[in-house]
């Protein structure tokens, strides 16, 4: 069984006992949540597609840990007017389990 949700204005397809890193979700680590924001459920040729949620649908999934993503740097330039500008940027994230998929 796999679904498609959304959380942090992306979309991941998950699956039971899958790991994944999303958009920083504000909650305890160790701490259950069930996501509501479901797009589309699947189990082989039993797709169900939302319009645009799957009505009763929802995942549960267990914070694992909270982190930091990978740095990335924003170089700015103009040519031939000396305007040069650098800048960091390390991007949140919450590491997360999903447990199950219930169709409601």
């Amino acid at each position: 069984m796999y679904a498609v949700i959304e959380t942090g204005g992306f979309q991941f397809k998950v699956e039971p006992g899958m790991k994944l890193n999303v958009p920083r979700i504000v909650s305890g680590e160790g701490d259950s949540i069930n996501l509501e924001k479901v797009l589309l459920v699947g189990d082989g040729d039993d797709v169900e597609v939302g319009t645009p949620l799957v009505a009763g649908a929802s995942v549960e999934a267990e914070i694992l840990e909270h982190g930091r993503g990978k740095k990335i740097i924003v170089y700015k330039r103009k040519r031939r007017k000396g305007y040069e500008r650098t800048q960091g940027h390390r991007q949140d994230y919450t590491r997360i389990e999903i447990k199950s998929i219930s169709r409601g």
